[in-house]
C-alpha cells in the first residue's frame, strides 16, 4: 500500500498551520464576516471579540490537518509545489469540502448552503497554501 512516514519537518508544519490560521482570521472577521454571520443566523454576534475557544480551537484543528497533511504527503512521495496543489485539490474538495457541506446540512444552521459557500473555500483554499508550504520546506 504506502508506507506511513512520520519524518516531517516541523517548521514547514508551523509555517503552513499559521498561514492557514492568518486566512482563517482574515477570511472570517475581514473579508466575509458579515456573511458568515448571517448564514449562521448570528448577526448579533458581528463586531464581538471572539471567545479564545474560538481562535485556540481553529489553530489546533489546523496542527491535525497539517500534520495529516504533512505524513500523507509523505507517505505518498508528494514533493513538489505542483504535486502539492493536486494533493491539495483532492483532499481540499473530497474531504474538506464534502464534509463542511455535510455539516451545515443540519437543523442549527438556518441558512446550510449559504453557509458552505462561505466556508468550503475557504477550507480548498486553505489546504492548497497549507499543502504548498508544506512540499516547499521539504
Amino acid at each position: 500500500m504506502f508506507e506511513l512516514s512520520w519524518s516531517i519537518n516541523w517548521l514547514a508544519v508551523l509555517l503552513a498551520n499559521l498561514a492557514l490560521t492568518a486566512l482563517g482570521a482574515a477570511w472570517f472577521m475581514a473579508l466575509f464576516a458579515k456573511p458568515y454571520a448571517t448564514a449562521l443566523g448570528r448577526t448579533d454576534l458581528a463586531g464581538q471579540k471572539p471567545k479564545p475557544i474560538f481562535i485556540a480551537g481553529p489553530f489546533i484543528c489546523g496542527v491535525v490537518l497539517t500534520i495529516t497533511n504533512a505524513v500523507l504527503m509523505r507517505s505518498f512521495g508528494v514533493t513538489s509545489v505542483s504535486s502539492a496543489l493536486v494533493f491539495g485539490s483532492i483532499t481540499g474538495v473530497g474531504y474538506l469540502a464534502s464534509t463542511t457541506f455535510n455539516v451545515a446540512i443540519n437543523p442549527n444552521i438556518p441558512r446550510p448552503l449559504f453557509y458552505g459557500v462561505i466556508n468550503a473555500p475557504f477550507f480548498v483554499v486553505g489546504n492548497l497554501i497549507n499543502c504548498s508550504i508544506l512540499a516547499a520546506m521539504q
